[in-house]
């Protein structure tokens, strides 16, 4: 049984949040191991086998990328590695000139109002990514859906490196 499944869940990257939380709440009351007490060994061993599926289920569905990752190994297919992603020049040259204007802007005499923009810059863009996945898996394009899974996660580390930013400035 896929995660999809275990919620009741059409397989589709676009779900709704609240709903899937419901739904985990309820396969929580009805599956906690606390409800197992008494019964036999194995009972209470398949209950815990059972909340640590749930729970691994419910930490993959609500987040975008872990779901979008999830839905592509479900169709046998593996996410690009850097190798294959530096032949998409235009994306290799965004990424570095993202990188470097972090770079500009972590040296910089005001650097708070710069990286204020940057990060609204990257939301833009990570933003629009994800709709585009959203778009690939919608028409069934799952090996378009795996290069922008990878175009996220090479975004996902830069947002990482914005928060270090913010976090120095801070102290």
């Amino acid at each position: 049984m896929n995660h999809f499944e275990l919620f009741g869940l059409i397989c589709q990257f676009e779900l709704d949040v609240n709903s899937l939380f419901y739904k985990y709440l309820d396969l929580q009351r009805r599956f906690h191991p606390d409800k197992f007490v008494i019964a036999s060994r194995k009972e209470r061993q398949l209950a815990v086998q059972k909340i640590t599926q749930i729970n691994d289920a419910y930490q993959t569905l609500r987040d975008p990328m872990h779901r979008a990752e999830y839905m592509i190994s479900l169709k046998g297919l593996e996410l690009c590695d850097e190798q294959q992603m530096m032949t998409d020049h235009e994306f290799l040259l965004q990424q570095m000139e993202l990188r470097k204007e972090l770079e500009e802007i972590a040296e910089s005499d005001e650097p708070n109002l710069l990286l204020f923009d940057f990060e609204k810059k990257t939301n833009s863009i990570h933003k629009e990514l994800l709709s585009e996945l959203a778009d690939a898996f919608d028409d069934a394009c799952y090996v378009a859906a795996a290069t922008l899974v990878s175009k996220l996660k090479f975004l996902v580390k830069l947002k990482q490196e914005i928060e270090r930013i913010e976090d120095r400035l801070l102290d």
